[in-house]
């Protein structure tokens, strides 16, 4: 990890064959975005570009130093207007510095900076919507219009690029729309060992032969816990098992609620909740059925997809990005948003099903993932952006 001053950047300058990209987040801890960030940049690497990231560091700067990229630590988390200013300043040196082609943003505070330190050093400069930004007040739509002020804008959806569209009027010529994609060989079921469900099974206390429904979502109201846990509650079968995985948001509470709702239903020992999963392909392999039930539309659903993927029988709401990457009765179950009696009707569904249809099901699933939505798409097309800019500024 290289730690920038804040006046001069001065880090030893490596061999490299191509042109330098820079990728700007706030920081790189667990989530889609830094996911993203690491994917691209092993990419950069692979196709003989030089990859640079800063932020403000996180558990992901290591793995992101091993896919062999480069890291500098920046205030750039912070939201506050004067960081915001001085950090355009610490980017002009970074990018003059390290002599960096183009610049990628994806998030609102470091995109301030950033496209402020593209343009004063005269770089190409791209940005990510890697999910619907509300506000309530013209200043703060004032502040997400920067992401849409990119010599490209890339929409991870077809339902967020509808929202950039309607939003901010973008020129159709500079929108991209590249799904986010998933490591197909970390998600395959082929993969996956006796073993590690056993472990996992074992550490979850889950009694031999009980079908399991699993929903994993970090634990936030729109999430729709609340709604599968009534689903739950409506279902016609005493022997499955509920299993939310997420941890807990900042605020905390809501889990206390969450227990509060399991035991006004009834279900008792039938709902486990866990924190964390480091193994979340063997997590999935012992879902019966997996569930999405947000209750505010997901910019993508990363679960849809690696659900599908792992070949599991997938329930999600329909609408926003999940309404793209699950295809109702062919690889999944789409019901309205907050209906638990639907989602209800769609789990005995999955749950009935025989042998062969789960294999069918669980075939149609991974194709479509295959033929879509794998981190190699994604990157690409993401490496086609920034040759299309470089091409252009090249004299």
């Amino acid at each position: 990890m290289i730690v920038a001053p804040d006046r001069s950047i001065r880090t030893p300058r490596p061999q490299a064959s191509g042109p330098t990209v820079l990728q700007v987040v706030p920081a790189l801890e667990m989530g889609g975005v830094e996911r993203g960030t690491v994917d691209v940049a092993q990419a950069l690497g692979n196709a003989g570009y030089r990859a640079l990231v800063t932020s403000a560091g996180g558990h992901m700067v290591h793995e992101l130093e091993r896919a062999g990229a480069r890291h500098v630590v920046l205030p750039l988390a912070r939201r506050n207007p004067w960081t915001i200013r001085a950090n355009v300043g610490r980017l002009a040196r970074l990018i003059e510095a390290e002599d960096v082609a183009l610049v990628h943003a994806r998030s609102r505070a470091p995109a301030w900076s950033a496209r402020a330190a593209a343009r004063r050093t005269g770089r190409p400069f791209v940005t990510t919507f890697h999910g619907v930004y509300n506000f309530r007040t013209p200043i703060k739509r004032a502040y997400n219009a920067i992401m849409a002020r990119g010599d490209r804008v890339i929409a991870i959806s077809a339902f967020v690029a509808e929202h950039i569209r309607a939003l901010y009027r973008i020129d159709e010529a500079r929108l991209r729309v590249i799904p986010r994609g998933i490591d197909t060989a970390a998600f395959d079921p082929a993969g996956v060992s006796p073993e590690r469900l056993i472990a996992l099974a074992h550490r979850w206390t889950l009694p031999d032969g009980a079908p399991v429904v699993m929903m994993p979502a970090r634990l936030a109201r729109w999430k729709g816990h609340a709604v599968l846990i009534e689903a739950m509650g409506r279902l016609e079968r005493s022997d499955a098992l509920l299993v939310l995985v997420g941890l807990e948001g900042r605020h905390g509470g809501y889990r206390r609620e969450l227990e509060r709702r399991v035991a006004e239903a009834g279900l008792g020992r039938r709902v486990r909740l866990i924190d964390h999963v480091a193994d979340m392909p063997a997590a999935y392999m012992l879902a019966d059925v997996v569930v999405s039930a947000s209750t505010d539309p997901e910019a993508f659903g990363r679960v849809a997809v690696e659900a599908q993927a792992m070949g599991r029988p997938l329930v999600a709401s329909d609408h926003g990005g999940s309404s793209e990457t699950v295809a109702h009765g062919e690889t999944g179950w789409l019901v309205p948003k907050g209906d638990a009696a639907a989602l209800a009707r769609a789990l005995a569904e999955a749950l009935a099903l025989d042998a062969p249809a789960r294999a069918g099901l669980a075939e149609r699933g991974r194709a479509r993932v295959l033929a879509r939505y794998t981190k190699e798409m994604m990157t690409a097309r993401t490496l086609d952006v920034y040759r299309e800019l470089l091409d252009r500024a090249r004299p």
